[in-house]
């Protein structure tokens, strides 16, 4: 369902992705890790289109987004690590315009509406301006328009930033849910955890470099680690042992 083939961008002489080659399959939920810096935001605005790659081949679908961006686009869902709503816009209207934008017939709209509504439990605030919606309803609506088209793909970048923990949880299930239902889900977070309990393969990339994917058990393997939790394995492999150094210096 993803494909990405020597994926590299650069600004200027510095390569923030670099050769960066991957497949996901339909339904998997996987995730992207590495530190502030190595590149996961970069790698998911070139995969939703927002961004050109200086090289390399992004194919969604079986479609080449170079040859066919909007074609891959109509089966993506965006959801960026900081959104943009227009807050003298209702929850309603917001929908209304992202449905707009896809061209989607108004016969079942308005269902279809309904239930993104009810699934993120901010159908009472439906009707109101989204300057009054906390953080967290803001980022459930934005998930809300990411799916109005039905997308078969959706990138994440940080899921759970603002989200109390019964919204984590309730995205969570509606994540899990839509992979049961064959819709792939990439994300990247820097919850370690959360990444541990939802994802079915987990990529690191560091300093712009794919250095490690597999399920828990195969990035254990990778670390020589029989390491519980994944923190373990992702501090081994992408060097942060030497944060030990911390504890030796006097505060």
């Amino acid at each position: 369902m993803i494909k990405l083939v020597e994926l590299t961008k650069k600004f200027a002489h510095v390569a923030a992705v670099d050769g960066l080659n991957l497949k996901v399959s339909q339904g998997e939920l996987f995730g992207f890790l590495g530190p502030n810096g190595a590149g996961k935001t970069t790698t998911l605005r070139m995969m939703a289109g927002v961004l050109k790659p200086t090289s390399g081949k992004i194919v969604i679908d079986a479609k080449d987004m170079a040859e066919s961006p909007l074609e891959c686009k109509r089966v993506i869902g965006f959801i960026p690590d900081r959104p943009f709503l227009y807050e003298k816009l209702t929850g309603r209207e917001i929908l209304q315009f992202i449905a707009g934008i896809y061209e989607l017939p108004y016969n079942g709209l308005e269902k279809r509406m309904e239930q993104l509504f009810e699934l993120f439990e901010i159908g009472s605030w439906r009707d109101d301006l989204v300057e009054s919606y906390s953080h967290g309803m803001k980022q459930r609506l934005v998930m809300a328009t990411a799916l109005i088209h039905q997308p078969r793909v959706i990138i994440v970048d940080e899921p759970m930033v603002g989200l109390d923990p019964r919204a984590a949880k309730l995205v969570k299930k509606v994540f899990k849910s839509l992979c049961q239902k064959g819709i792939t889900i990439f994300i990247s977070t820097h919850t370690l955890q959360v990444a541990e309990e939802m994802c079915d393969r987990i990529g690191i990339i560091h300093q712009g470099k794919l250095i490690a994917v597999g399920t828990m058990k195969e990035l254990r393997e990778m670390s020589g680690m029989q390491a519980e939790e994944l923190e373990e394995v992702y501090f081994k492999l992408t060097g942060a042992e030497e944060l030990a150094e911390i504890q030796e210096i006097e505060i």
